[in-house]
């Protein structure tokens, strides 16, 4: 079965060169204007991949990506005319898988869809018992299937893909350090940049919930110029 993607985005012109490019480069197409016409595509089809713009009429692009991370195994690029490094992080903080800044080169989106699609299939395929699991470390259970994160306190927490991928190689390391090439890998399926701060911000926003834990019981750690190490003091028994 072919890639179904969904382009969401309310320039009549963009939206049908966008999807007249990807419908030659072999992926079904289908097509909306605002957040009404995603939720009623998403809601009849089954959709692989949105391509979301971020500024939209009425609810605006950010907005939907935060819904889009209730679907189980969806990915999401977003798009926007503005490029800073700010906006790419917000976009990123939401749950996007990636981030691309108009205008761009067809080619770059056709690359950057083949590489968000292509990491959670190479997860899946070689680790696919582990991610029916849930994981337990410190008093927190890690439900892979659903990307929860029940925390000491009782409060459950569902993850973006993102910071799901990076606690999960850090966890998968077993108290080794994790490069942040390994990591940008894993969550956003390219090679890391010297200025790309994407995973910087997914093990920030991780630090914020594992401090959840006792004092001192679990951290994350930077090691400089090597990546991240996750140190776990006391973990709970094997079950």
């Amino acid at each position: 079965m072919s890639t179904t993607l969904l382009v969401v985005d309310d320039d009549d012109e963009i939206r049908e060169l966008l999807c007249d490019y990807l419908t030659d480069a072999g992926y079904r197409v289908l097509a909306a204007a605002d957040g009404d016409g995603m939720r009623e595509q998403l809601s009849a089809h089954k959709v692989d991949l949105v391509v979301l713009d971020l500024m939209l009429p009425g609810e605006d692009g950010l907005s939907l990506c935060r819904h889009l991370q209730a679907v189980p195994g969806l990915a999401v690029i977003m798009l926007s005319a503005k490029g800073s490094t700010l906006d790419r992080i917000i976009g990123l903080e939401v749950g996007a898988d990636d981030y691309l800044a108009k205008p761009f080169e067809p080619r770059e989106l056709i690359a950057r869809i083949k590489a968000v699609l292509r990491r959670p299939q190479r997860l899946e395929a070689a680790s696919e018992e582990a991610a029916a699991e849930t994981q337990h470390f410190a008093g927190f259970s890690l439900d892979h299937v659903k990307r929860l994160l029940t925390c000491p306190d009782g409060e459950t927490l569902t993850l973006p893909r993102s910071d799901h991928r990076v606690l999960r190689e850090l966890l998968e390391a077993n108290n080794r350090v994790v490069s942040r090439d390994q990591l940008t890998r894993s969550a956003f399926g390219r090679d890391h940049h010297p200025d790309d701060r994407s995973v910087d911000m997914c093990i920030s926003r991780l630090r914020q919930q594992l401090r959840r834990a006792p004092a001192g019981e679990v951290q994350i750690l930077t090691i400089r110029n090597e990546g991240y190490l996750l140190s776990i003091v006391r973990s709970e028994a094997p079950h």
